[in-house]
């Protein structure tokens, strides 16, 4: 190990997978991902079939592992969907997360069309909610303890929605017009958890 740095091995293991994650989204531009076998990968990333054995089962697995890695960096990123002054704008927040989709579009729409992968889909619901959507005043749309984030859920859930139906539709909007639409419908979700409980009938 190198002082103050990460084991050589493990510098070795992020290097081999940032490898064969930049080959798939380079083969992935150009063909299905159903097409693309383990030697297409392991050829363009430079590396043996072995190798990528050691680190991935199938193309699919890595396809999972890229995108979901893409998405948790994205995710960082997106840090004003609940319009709080102190921390951006949401429209803005909003086309850096249709960008970055369209920019791999190929790959996005192979995983989260009706063939895709549950787990993908899953993994991003899951980060959309647990980054703490806000509304405007700056306030958490749930509680901190409260076990089901159901108001995160459920916009990270429509977001998702959103986004997949536009891959599969070819990005007919651009991601600045995405951002325009979706946000509105957003803001419209955004309430207060400590709402005044309603009277229950006599």
């Amino acid at each position: 190990m190198t002082e103050g740095g990460p084991p050589a091995g493990d510098r070795r293991v992020r290097r081999t997978h940032a490898a064969l994650r930049g080959a798939l989204i380079h083969l992935v531009e150009d063909r299905e991902l159903s097409q693309i076998s383990v030697a297409d990968v392991a050829e363009r990333a430079g590396v043996s079939r072995s190798t990528f054995y050691d680190h991935y089962r199938d193309v699919h697995e890595l396809a999972e592992a890229a995108c979901t890695g893409m998405i948790d960096e994205l995710v960082e990123v997106m840090t004003a969907l609940g319009g709080d002054p102190e921390t951006g704008d949401p429209i803005e927040s909003l086309q850096t997360f249709f960008t970055a989709l369209a920019e791999h579009a190929s790959l996005y729409r192979s995983l989260l069309g009706p063939q895709g992968s549950a787990r993908v889909i899953d993994h991003i619901r899951r980060r959309m909610a647990a980054a703490g959507l806000k509304r405007s005043t700056g306030k958490t749309i749930v509680a901190p303890d409260d076990p089901h984030n159901v108001p995160a859920a459920f916009v990270a859930g429509a977001l998702v929605g959103v986004a997949t139906d536009w891959l599969q539709r070819g990005c007919a909007h651009t991601p600045s017009e995405m951002a325009m639409l979706t946000w509105p419908i957003i803001s419209v979700c955004h309430f207060e958890v400590h709402a005044p409980a309603r009277q229950a009938r006599p």
